[in-house]
């Protein structure tokens, strides 16, 4: 075992290496040894292989200007005989060659093709060369014809990464306190001067966005505040919470105005439509509800999912509805009938947040298991965001392809929308006296500028990110 050359072949004595390769050529080629060869392949064939094969070589009757064609890669066998108009005629031309190749069915030539590889190989195999004597990069693709050139040497490419688009990094430039429990929703005002948070503490707060000082506090809700939107046609705020209650607040006057009953269970999240002036509100009672904002009255109930509905959507075009579930299905909705349009199944765990992406025609999913981007109108699978292994509470995009991912370990992952490549990843610390284990993101959204990025906590503070002015590119590869 201390021999320097133990692992080592054993050379290949000349003489048996031929005696071997002419019993392989007799057992294994014997039923077309007596086919004619072009001269350049006799040449190689000379070279490479011995004697057995130039006393078939040099033995023929034939010139090696003609050969035998037909319709079929091989000679006459069982059901198939060659005429005497197509058992010797000229070389074809570089045309007729091409049309005999389309003659050919494409599954007979790919057998055909595979079977003459394999035999190849098991002699090279067999006689200790090496098999792939062509560079990596490179691979015999046969061409899907038996007529004069069975392969083409082509180049493979390789698999490429696409080339994600650079994204300055976020960082932390402030934390608001204020709320006694944990933040579970938020929201920015169309005019982007104020943004609402929604509690555990059952209070709305409302914070002015330049400063982050607190400038009203809105009581009514008697259980966790699970869901804030201002509306941008009216001057109305609506909430949601585990009281099953949904409100509408008329900001002029802070005061609730209306009250939308229906729900029974708790209600974890509502969404407005952007051009009529429609609710819809998802609850843990498995159904989402459309409601009239102005009657109070419920246009439809949207039954289907079979446990909790986490997350809703709206948007102007079709499908108008999208909703996840802790059963683990997306639904699009059909928001004129009140039907299911498409149940996507792909998610293997719950469904706790849907975004969409505000220029383009597609949206995101976030769950244990993964993210995923989907097409619309019928929810074509994308791509994969793999990585951020954790319970993911919130997804947020903005129009340069930033993807936020936000989960209940207080993990946040920012992703380039386009790739799915995973540039940045934040875990900030928790509020002085809160344990670790409060560290969580509940909710994030960006502001209207889309240069702030706003997260609810668990350690009841509001965190405010804005993008690194002083980073620049240096990885050659994101420029």
């Amino acid at each position: 075992m201390f021999v320097a050359d133990n692992a080592k072949g054993i050379p290949i004595d000349e003489e048996s290496h031929k005696l071997k390769m002419s019993v392989k050529l007799r057992t294994e080629y014997g039923p077309v040894l007596h086919m004619p060869t072009l001269k350049e392949t006799r040449e190689k064939a000379q070279l490479a292989i011995g004697d057995a094969y130039e006393h078939y070589t040099t033995n023929q009757g034939l010139d090696s200007e003609y050969m035998i064609t037909g319709t079929h890669p091989y000679p006459s066998g069982p059901g198939l005989a060659l005429t005497a108009d197509t058992q010797i005629q000229r070389m074809p031309s570089e045309s007729a060659a091409q049309s005999l190749a389309l003659a050919l069915p494409p599954s007979q030539s790919r057998l055909d093709a595979q079977r003459t590889a394999a035999s190849v190989g098991d002699i090279y195999r067999q006689a200790g060369i090496p098999e792939r004597s062509q560079p990596p990069g490179l691979s015999m693709a046969s061409m899907e014809s038996g007529g004069t050139k069975a392969s083409a040497l082509l180049a493979k490419k390789a698999p490429t990464m696409p080339k994600p688009q650079w994204h300055p990094p976020w960082k932390l430039y402030r934390v608001i306190s204020g709320h006694l429990g944990w933040v579970r929703c938020i929201a920015v005002e169309p005019g982007n001067q104020w943004f609402v948070t929604g509690s555990a503490d059952r209070t709305i707060k409302i914070w002015d966005l330049a400063s982050g000082k607190l400038k009203l506090s809105l009581t009514g809700h008697i259980s966790t505040v699970r869901g804030v939107i201002v509306s941008a046609r009216s001057p109305y705020l609506f909430s949601c919470g585990e009281d099953k209650q949904v409100k509408c607040w008329d900001l002029e006057y802070n005061k609730v105005i209306r009250h939308y009953h229906g729900h029974l269970s708790a209600v974890y999240g509502l969404d407005l439509h952007p051009t009529i002036d429609v609710l819809v509100t998802c609850s843990r009672d498995s159904t989402a509800r459309i409601w009239d904002i102005r009657t109070k009255a419920g246009v439809h109930t949207l039954v289907g999912h079979t446990n909790a509905v986490a997350t809703v959507r709206c948007q102007a075009a079709e499908p108008q509805i999208i909703t996840g579930s802790h059963d683990t299905t997306i639904r699009l909705w059909d928001m004129v009938g009140g039907k299911t349009r498409v149940t996507l199944t792909n998610h293997k765990k719950s469904v706790r947040a849907v975004v969409l992406h505000p220029r383009q025609y597609t949206f995101a999913s976030g769950s244990p298991d993964n993210i995923k981007q989907w097409k619309f109108p019928d929810g074509n699978f994308i791509q994969n965001l793999s990585g951020h292994n954790a319970i993911i509470n919130t997804l947020a995009v903005n129009s340069d392809g930033v993807l936020v991912s936000g989960a209940d370990n207080g993990t946040m992952h920012l992703w380039d929308w386009r790739t799915g490549y995973n540039f940045q990843r934040i875990h900030a610390a928790v509020q002085p006296g809160s344990l670790d284990s409060e560290s969580g993101i509940f909710a994030c959204t960006f502001d209207q500028s889309e240069s702030r990025l706003i997260t609810a906590e668990a350690d009841k503070t509001i965190k405010v990110y804005r993008e690194d002015d002083t980073a620049v590119c240096v990885n050659l590869f994101l420029k």
